[in-house]
Parts: structure tokens; sequence; C-alpha cells
């Protein structure tokens, strides 16, 4: 990460990838501002992670929050990964409701903070990086609406890049779209109902799988791109490393 980052927001800290993230933040020298629901795992972050971290227990789909949040702590890097966990069921037997849970999360918040960043405006030279999915190019049929929601916090990138050249303002916006992993609650759930869709054991499932994408890697991939000033605009991001898109 560049020296001049000194301050990042990462959503959806307390677990999974965004507590990887968070990990790898503090690592590289910044102060990471951890946002979550869940108090308590956000407290055994900060215990593990130290004074580096600072939790802030929040609801990141709320419009004040980002705009607080924006306001108070400044920073120069978004990291907008918060998401729900996906209702694994095919089609036919998914709800309106469960379908469209992850936009309700996933995609409203990284609207939010986004919309958020571009009118505060962050500072010149910030980054924002968006979480899609590797399930925004490749679908997720168990997994109701994840992959559409996924889809269009891309779309959501795209017109904020467009926006911050147009107004000159300087902001870099990225997506990354990490492929699936048995390594966070949620790839583990779904690899489990992948493995039992295709009739096979989860063994077998993972092994057509290697290399497998830890979420070490990810918080890795999130410094390097945040340190890039000439990054590119997109990357998946697997066992076997970080590849741009288009």
């Amino acid at each position: 990460m560049s020296d001049s980052t000194q301050t990042a927001v990462v959503t959806g800290a307390s677990r999974g990838f965004g507590r990887a993230i968070a990990a790898a933040v503090v690592a590289s020298g910044a102060r990471v501002i951890g946002v979550a629901r869940d108090a308590r795992a956000l407290r055994e972050v900060r215990a593990e992670l130290g004074d580096g971290f600072v939790p802030v227990f929040a609801d990141a789909t709320e419009d004040a929050v980002a705009q607080r949040v924006i306001r108070e702590h400044r920073p120069n890097l978004l990291v907008l990964n918060a998401g729900a966990t996906p209702h694994l069921a095919p089609i036919h037997e998914q709800s309106w409701e469960t379908f469209g849970r992850n936009w309700e999360t996933d995609t409203k918040h990284a609207f939010v903070w986004i919309r958020a960043a571009l009118r505060a405006p962050l500072a010149p030279g910030s980054a924002v990086i968006a979480m899609s999915s590797g399930a925004a190019l490749a679908g997720s049929p168990l997994s109701g609406g994840y992959a559409g929601a996924k889809s269009a916090i891309r779309f959501i990138r795209t017109y904020a890049a467009e926006e911050s050249d147009r107004a000159g303002l300087g902001i870099r916006f990225v997506a990354l779209l990490p492929k699936l992993t048995p390594a966070t609650g949620l790839g583990e759930e779904a690899v489990a109902g992948y493995a039992a869709r295709q009739g096979i054991d989860v063994e077998t499932y993972l092994a057509g799988m290697a290399p497998m994408l830890t979420p070490e890697q990810v918080g890795k991939a999130v410094v390097e791109l945040a340190g890039d000033p000439g990054s590119a605009a997109e990357y998946l991001v697997s066992g076997a490393g970080r590849k741009q898109i288009g």
C-alpha cells in the first residue's frame, strides 16, 4: 500500500474476506475503520489487530452510516465488502424475499457508500475497492439473486468511475471478483450445496477447485491494488492469483 494511504474503511470487517482484508491493511501500516453489525465479532477483530483497528458497530446499508464514517474519518481507501449470506436453493424453491436478499445488502451497501464517496468527495488519489464475485461471471444457480447482485456492483463501479472522471475528482474505483472458496462461512455452505447438487462428496468437488483461494490472498490483493494508482478496473482473484478482466 502506498505511504499516502493512512486510513481505510472496510465494511463487513467482522468475518471472512472482510476480516482478512482488515488484517492485511492494518499490517500494511494503515488504520482501519471496520464496519459491521456483529459487535462481538468486531471486538474479537480489535483484540487480534490492536489499536490499528477501530470497530464501528453499524448497518453498512444505511446512508447515514456511510456519510458519518466518511465525514469523521476522511478515509482514502474504501473496501466495500459487506454482504448477506444467500439463501441456498434452486430458483423454484426461492421466494422473492430470499431471491432479493443480496440486492438489499450487497448491492445496496455498495451503492450507498459509492454515492457517499462521490458526494463527499473523497480526496484525489483515493481508492474504492468494491467486492463483487466470480459468480458475476459464471452465475450461481443455487444462490437466488446473488450473482445478479454482484454483477450490479460491477456496473455501479463503472458508473462511479465515469462520474469521477467527469468531475475531475481523481478517485479510483476498482472491482475485485473472488472465486468460490470453502475458506469462508458463505463459501463453505455453497460448496456443500453444489457438491450435493452434482451428487458427489465435498472432497471430490473441492479437488476440482484447486488451487483454492484463501482469505489471506484476497487481503493481499486488496493491499496491492490500493497501492497501485495504475491498476486496471476489474480483477478476478483465485487460488492461482489475480487476473485482470477485460
